[in-house]
């Protein structure tokens, strides 16, 4: 047992005696069932991972992949492993929570509106939406997550005769078109190798739509989705989209008008309010940041689409827009054409109040973007199973940010192997139309077992959460999901150590857990409330690898720590 001392003045230290990190007991307790004589061997382990673990298609290889990663420690035997090596395993990244293959397991071959989409929003901005800058690092970081939707808003330079991509009415600073598309096409498919689409917030008169023509058809060459025809009947499946990139856009009709019909339609547009469902409500001011996106709500009519550039038409691959008239018209289902719809987190919010199922038999064939309101100017993020539950493929987040619901963003697509594609549950595919709403009976129940966590001490500075002793850890556990799913609990802190160990078990009734991801969050003690981040983690319930696992921890920005981690049970019946 060594020890760890702080100063508190100028004379005075504090001496903490640290512990030596010891196997839970329940660990021992399982070591001793799948040992022999204090040895497990490759027949003893591989029979642990079978009946314990719950892989059942273990082989002797696997276990023996295990047995070879622990060759280099000195507590390694070549007769089998003793209880050290055994803990060292089971905290190592071979028996993490979920598989380490990584392997994309779902059905692919489904149409696009069969999946959720890893989703950006406004991709380019390095910081807030009114005046950070705007760069291609964060495209690049997105796509590198595994993003698989990047979003970037075309406008005119200052000079008018080339285009720059920034955030319309505000103080963003631009950048080169060019170099946004040259990031994508070198980074579209080191993460995953399923389709990029990028959506384009068009401002652009149609010299400078040929320009973007042009420049897409030669960055992209033969990676560019082109359709052969305009409208699809039915979109295409992720498998066969393969290293191909796609646009969405609404055709454009900025140069369509003559000055005075764009002036009027302007008026027009500033007095316009929306109707909900026989409801009248303005339009917000906080919502001036979207309006870019808002606009979609005026797109043409199809006689004016024919009249679109021809080159730059062709590009598009995923035709979006809003229909005139009421909501309804918006979740209009057409046979022969499918096309994308997107609303703001709140026309959602309000659109679900009585049309949660017309939202969900339009997504079953039809794509649904939903991007945040314009209040959240700080690049927050909102609540996404309000879209997930309705069928929303693209629920589109600030990437740049960070918070509770990045985090479960995160989560969700570390799902099918975290190639930024997960299928649908079949209950949003279904003609018996799912109601979030309702709430359903419980299909399973999650037991988790907060053991044990260490790694802090090599991760943070000595004084990173107490300048006079060492942190006070406590775990909050919960669920995220529909509303009947979500639930939150923490244990116990403890105090003055870098090794704590909790020992505390929690139970979760789940009645979507296709839908659900579990919330991990280590927090350090403090006596104002206002308690230091030790760390975070969100999963996907459904990909959940039941058993003892070492958990890693990752950072406000959802980068993994390389030494803190917590081992945890889980159990799903």
């Amino acid at each position: 047992m060594s020890r760890q001392s702080f100063k508190v003045c100028f004379c005075f230290r504090r001496i903490f005696k640290l512990r030596v990190l010891e196997p839970p007991e329940e660990v021992k307790i399982l070591f001793d069932q799948y040992s022999q004589n204090g040895t497990m061997s490759l027949d003893n382990l591989r029979g642990f991972l079978v009946e314990f673990q719950g892989e059942y298609n273990a082989t002797r290889d696997d276990a023996q992949a295990i047995f070879n990663s622990l060759k280099h420690l000195n507590i390694f035997s070549r007769r089998g492993l003793h209880l050290e090596a055994f803990f060292r395993y089971l905290l190592g990244d071979l028996n993490g929570p979920l598989s380490p293959s990584r392997v994309v397991h779902h059905d692919m071959t489904q149409p696009l509106a069969h999946y959720f989409l890893y989703t950006g929003h406004n991709s380019y901005l390095t910081g807030n939406q009114l005046s950070s800058d705007s760069s291609v690092e964060p495209i690049i970081k997105a796509l590198r997550r595994g993003v698989r939707v990047i979003e970037l808003d075309l406008w005119p330079g200052s000079k008018q005769d080339e285009v720059e991509v920034r955030h319309g009415g505000t103080l963003t600073n631009p950048v080169d078109l060019l170099k946004c598309l040259n990031a994508i096409k070198d980074n579209a498919f080191q993460a995953s190798e399923y389709p990029v689409v990028i959506t384009f917030e068009d401002h652009l008169p149609a010299n400078l739509q040929d320009q973007v023509a042009e420049m897409v058809t030669k960055t992209f060459g033969d990676m560019l989705y082109r359709p052969e025809t305009d409208q699809l009947r039915e979109f295409p499946s992720p498998e066969s989209l393969k290293k191909k990139v796609m646009i969405s856009t609404k055709p454009p009709k900025e140069y369509l008008e003559t000055p005075s019909s764009k002036s009027t339609k302007r008026s027009k547009i500033s007095s316009k309010k929306e109707q909900w469902n026989g409801e009248t409500a303005s339009k917000s001011d906080s919502e001036i940041c979207d309006k870019d996106e808002e606009d979609e709500g005026e797109s043409l009519q199809e006689e004016d689409e024919q009249m679109t550039v021809p080159e730059y038409r062709h590009l598009i691959s995923i035709n979006a827009g809003k229909p005139k008239g009421a909501l309804q018209n918006w979740l209009s289902i057409d046979e022969k054409k499918v096309r994308r719809l997107s609303l703001s987190e709140q026309e959602l919010e309000n659109a679900t109040r009585r049309h949660g199922a017309d939202i969900i038999r339009f997504t079953q064939r039809n794509l649904l973007r939903v991007y945040p309101k314009g209040t959240r100017i700080t690049s927050s993020n909102y609540n996404p199973f309000v879209g997930w539950a309705h069928g929303a493929q693209m629920v589109a987040f600030n990437m740049q940010g960070y918070g509770k619901h990045l985090w479960v963003m995160q989560g969700m697509f570390k799902a099918n192997g975290g190639c930024g594609y997960v299928k649908k549950p079949d209950f949003l595919l279904s003609n018996e139309v799912f109601d979030p709403s309702v709430r359903l009976p419980v299909k399973k129940i999650l037991k988790v077992t907060i053991y044990m966590g260490e790694g802090w001490d090599l991760d943070f500075r000595r004084t990173h959460f107490d300048m006079y002793s060492p942190p006070d850890f406590f775990v909050k556990v919960g669920i995220a999901g529909v509303p009947a799913d979500k639930a939150m609990y923490k244990t116990k802190a403890i105090e003055d150590d870098w090794q704590p160990v909790w020992n505390e078990k929690f139970e979760f009734k789940l009645t979507v857990p296709e839908l659900a991801v579990l919330r991990i969050t280590v927090l350090e003690y403090d006596t104002s409330g206002q308690h230091d981040f030790g760390g975070q983690t969100c999963l996907p319930i459904s990909e959940l690898r039941t058993g003892i696992r070492a958990i890693p921890l990752h950072d406000r920005r959802g980068d993994k720590y390389k030494n803190t981690k917590l081992l945890v049970q889980f159990e799903l019946n």
